[in-house]
């Protein structure tokens, strides 16, 4: 680990047993180390998850897109950078370059977190966080923002119960939670030609154990799906899903 006020690194190293089929660096896991990565540098501040507790109010992630250009395989180090780049009342933007054992970068991320009252369930004032404006880089990500995800009207259904694994200590469904469903509805054949280069996604409001939800999926192009999990009339979170054509076999090689 690396920290610095304004920048932090963690350098993980990739086992067998947490790569998908295809032996690479799995997108839901990628996503669950920049959470990881990201708390553990509000932490550095004094203003993490333990210390917001104190004062009722709990950090969410609002919005994430991750872009990347190759994984790492099995057995491979990694390294996730964090910094902010801006906020504003009720957002913070953070953004993420992710790079190899050699130091190339080899994929990039943004995100948006708000704070929120843990009692009343609302926004609060995060420019009254003294520490952000502080703390701001001026590093800027090369990655484009993501557009507006807009709602999935057509496509499959298919329905989800959430169950126990599901949840966390907040007890409602993990971020990282929603992506592996996401994923888990295209088949192992279409992983094995075809390599994920962008997820966007968007949370708009927490499920919670036992919830049933429709997943729908529409193919937009034959590399693009859009996606919507929906639950009593309203969408729960969007997502778009990008990938390449790719022959896994070769690329491991």
């Amino acid at each position: 680990m690396e920290a610095s006020v304004k920048e932090y690194s963690h350098t993980y190293f990739l086992t067998a047993g947490e790569c998908d089929p295809e032996s690479r660096l799995p997108m839901p896991l990628i996503v669950s180390r920049l959470i990881e990565v990201a708390t553990e540098h509000a932490n550095s501040w004094g203003v993490g998850y333990a210390r917001l507790k104190e004062d009722g109010q709990a950090w969410v992630l609002s919005r994430v897109s991750v872009e990347m250009m190759r994984y790492p395989h099995v057995n491979d180090e990694y390294t996730i950078t964090t910094w902010v780049e801006s906020y504003n009342r009720h957002f913070s933007e953070r953004n993420f370059c992710i790079t190899d054992g050699s130091g190339e970068a080899i994929g990039y991320a943004r995100s948006v977190w708000m704070v929120i009252d843990s009692r009343e369930r609302v926004l609060c004032d995060i420019s009254k966080l003294g520490y952000i404006s502080s703390n701001v880089s001026d590093r800027r990500s090369p990655m484009t923002q993501a557009e507006r995800l807009q709602p999935v009207t057509e496509g499959s259904c298919n329905p989800y119960t959430f169950g126990y694994i599901d949840t966390d200590s907040n007890r409602h469904v993990n971020s990282v939670s929603y992506i592996k469903i996401l994923m888990n509805q295209l088949p192992l054949e279409f992983y094995d030609t075809h390599r994920f280069v962008r997820l966007d996604i968007a949370y708009l409001k927490e499920c919670l154990f036992g919830e049933t939800v429709t997943i729908r999926l529409d193919h937009r192009t034959p590399l693009e799906i859009s996606a919507e999990i929906e639950s009593d009339g309203a969408a729960r979170c969007r997502a778009r899903m990008t990938f390449a054509d790719c022959d896994y076999r070769e690329e491991f090689a």
